[in-house]
């Protein structure tokens, strides 16, 4: 009797292979889905380029000339840049956001639809669902932030070292599953996509223009400077900054902001997973 139970319950309990088909299986959609709907490819890589080119170009001589960023290369004094070379991190940390905002869209949609009522009565876990939205958003928008840097950044930038551009990829992935966890938190409880922009305009856009990539936080009034660094968002504008243009604007030593930056997005990661693993008040 007690043998019949033991196997009632493993029969119960997906294997990790089940789990691992679940997510993968989601997160391929999420390949699909994008890359089918080019208004999206559109979107989400036209509009931070041009306010790259608008800002940078705008503000370029300005920002250089006053010297209100130093850079540390190779040469021990240091060398004022550009505005187009320092707002660059900022448009990939922006590419990653909204790359992240029209992912998590899909949850929304993907309930209207009828479609994520049929996923969570799959054999596939909740967690297994998170995991395969947030990796889909997370893939795309540092697959994005990548090509980018790799065609663009040559031309107004000095090229990092090896070790450097590494860090640069993996700051990118890390940056890319905290914001679409984040956004995965937002969207998950709503049902419209209204809402959801709303949400957007209130707390995803401030983040981003508060981090550090449209001004140093250094030369920011110190009730904004404390703003600026209690926003998460910060430290990952930092570890790129740091790493790809070498500046140290944000006087936020590269170890610290890499750290908080990497337990960002393990809580983030956490906190999507038990708010998608519990039901909602109607059930899905």
């Amino acid at each position: 009797m007690n043998e019949n139970a033991i196997q009632s319950n493993q029969s119960l309990s997906p294997p990790a292979s089940h789990f691992i088909l679940s997510t993968c299986t989601l997160w391929k959609r999420e390949m699909v889905r994008f890359l089918r709907a080019k208004n999206r490819v559109v979107g989400a890589l036209a509009f931070p380029v041009l306010i790259w080119i608008m800002l940078g170009f705008g503000i370029n001589n300005m920002f250089k000339t006053t010297g209100a960023v130093v850079s540390y290369g190779n040469d021990s004094a240091p060398q004022a840049i550009g505005y187009l070379e320092y707002f660059f991190p900022g448009m990939l940390v922006m590419i990653l956001l909204f790359t992240a905002i029209f992912s998590v869209i899909s949850v929304i949609e993907d309930r209207r639809e009828g479609f994520l009522q049929g996923v969570l009565v799959s054999p596939a876990s909740r967690l297994a669902i998170a995991l395969g939205k947030i990796l889909g958003g997370a893939s795309l928008a540092v697959g994005q932030a990548l090509i980018l840097t790799v065609l663009i950044y040559p031309l107004v930038g000095s090229i990092p070292s090896p070790l450097a551009i590494i860090g640069v990829a993996l700051s990118t992935i890390i940056i890319a599953i905290s914001l679409t966890a984040l956004g995965l938190c937002l969207a998950w409880p709503m049902d419209s996509t209204a809402a959801f922009h709303a949400i957007m305009n209130i707390f995803l856009m401030p983040m981003w223009f508060l981090c550090g990539a449209i001004f140093p936080v250094a030369s920011a009034p110190l009730p904004m400077r404390i703003i600026m660094y209690a926003n998460p968002l910060t430290y990952g504008y930092t570890t790129i900054s740091s790493l790809l243009i070498g500046t140290d604007a944000q006087q936020i030593p590269l170890p610290l902001a890499a750290t908080i930056m990497t337990v960002f997005c393990i809580v983030l990661v956490l906190l999507a997973a038990r708010i998608a693993s519990k039901p909602r008040k109607d059930g899905i």
